[in-house]
C-alpha cells in the first residue's frame, strides 16, 4: 500500500524501552508513506534511540518535565509545530496535553487512543486493547492499524554507525578481549528495584560462566550502575570487565553485536541488544510479564 505524500508527526512515548518498541510504528508508517516527511517527538533522554533511524526525517524534542514544563514554553512548542504544517499526527502517548498541543498546532488529522478527557481533541479515536493483553509493540502498532495503515512487521530498530563499532572494538581490545573470545554481557540494572536480580546472584552466574566456559564476562550499564557493577565484582571470585558508564548507548549497542550471550533484566538495554541482533538473549522477568515487554524476534 502506498499513500500520497503527507507531512506526518508521531508524538512518541517517554521511556527508552517504549520508544524502541515504537520504532516498529515508524518503520511501518514509512512503508505506507514512502515519500512523506515524517517527524517524531520524543524527550531528550530518548534521543539516542532514534538518532540515525532512516525511517524518519526529523526528531523534535519535547521535555515536559524540563524545558517545556511551564505554559509559555509549551505555547512556544505549539508554534514550532504549527510552523511545520503537519497533515497528520499519530499520538502513541495517551496524554491529554499532547493531544491538546496537536490541536492547538492546527494539525487537521489527530489519531490516537480514546480517553474520556481527550476524546474531543482527536479526529480519529482508537479504542485501546484491555490493559496488559498485548505486547507493547502491538499496543503501539494498533494505533496505525486501526487508522487504516498496513502493518508489515513487528520488530524494533536500533541503528549504529562505523564510529560506534570502532569505539566498542577499541573498548574490547583495551580490556584484553580478542575477536574470537566467548563474550557474555550481563546487565544487572533496572528502572526500579523489583526488576533487579540480587548482586550476589549475578556474581555467582558470572563466576560460573567464566569457570565452565572460559567466558569473558562484561558488566554493562550506564553511569548510575557503576556502583552496582563494582558490588557484583566484589562478590565474584573471578574477574569481570566493567563497561558500566564507559560507553554511550550507541557504543553499547555496537558492543552487543559482538556478544555471544546477553543476560539482562527487563529494561531498555535488553531491547537494544535484541534490536541489533545479539546472538543469544536470556531475559530475567518479574514482576513484569514477558508477554507484555519481552524481546520480540526480528
Amino acid at each position: 500500500m502506498t499513500t500520497a505524500a503527507k507531512r506526518i508527526l508521531v508524538f512518541n512515548v517517554n521511556w527508552l524501552g517504549d520508544v524502541l518498541f515504537s520504532t516498529a510504528v515508524l518503520r511501518n508508517i514509512r512503508a505506507n508513506f514512502p515519500d512523506s516527511f515524517i517527524a517524531c517527538v520524543i524527550p531528550s533522554r530518548c534521543l539516542s534511540v532514534l538518532e540515525g533511524n532512516p525511517h524518519i526525517n526529523e526528531i523534535i524534542v519535547f521535555d515536559e518535565q524540563g524545558k517545556h514544563k511551564n505554559v509559555l514554553e509549551k505555547m512556544r512548542f505549539v508554534k514550532q509545530l504549527k510552523d511545520k504544517r503537519f497533515d497528520i499526527a499519530y499520538l502513541l502517548h495517551r496524554s491529554l496535553t499532547r493531544a491538546l498541543i496537536c490541536r492547538l498546532a492546527g494539525i487537521p488529522e489527530r489519531i490516537g487512543y480514546y480517553t474520556k478527557k481527550r476524546g474531543f481533541l482527536l479526529t480519529q479515536k482508537i479504542l485501546a486493547p484491555a490493559v496488559d493483553t498485548v505486547h507493547r509493540i502491538d499496543y503501539y502498532l494498533n494505533v496505525i492499524a486501526k487508522a487504516g495503515l498496513m502493518v508489515h512487521d513487528r520488530h524494533g530498530d536500533f541503528f549504529v554507525n562505523a564510529a560506534h563499532i570502532k569505539k566498542a572494538d577499541h573498548f574490547l581490545k583495551e580490556a584484553g578481549i580478542a575477536p574470537g573470545d566467548f563474550c557474555v554481557g550481563i546487565n544487572p540494572g533496572g528502572n526500579w528495584d523489583p526488576k533487579r536480580w540480587p548482586a550476589e546472584s549475578w556474581a555467582a552466574t558470572a563466576d560460573s560462566l567464566i569457570r565452565q566456559f572460559q567466558a569473558k564476562v562484561i558488566i554493562t550499564g550506564d553511569k548510575k550502575d557503576i556502583p552496582l557493577a563494582h558490588r557484583i565484582q566484589s562478590f565474584m571470585k573471578e574477574k569481570a570487565v566493567i563497561a558500566a558508564g564507559a560507553l554511550t548507548i550507541k557504543e553499547f549497542a555496537a558492543l552487543c553485536q559482538r556478544l555471544q550471550v546477553f543476560i539482562s533484566a527487563d529494561t531498555g538495554p535488553l531491547h537494544i541488544a535484541n534490536a541489533v541482533g545479539t546472538k543469544r538473549i536470556i531475559a530475567l522477568f518479574g514482576p513484569t510479564h514477558p508477554r507484555i515487554t519481552g524481546p520480540v524476534p526480528s
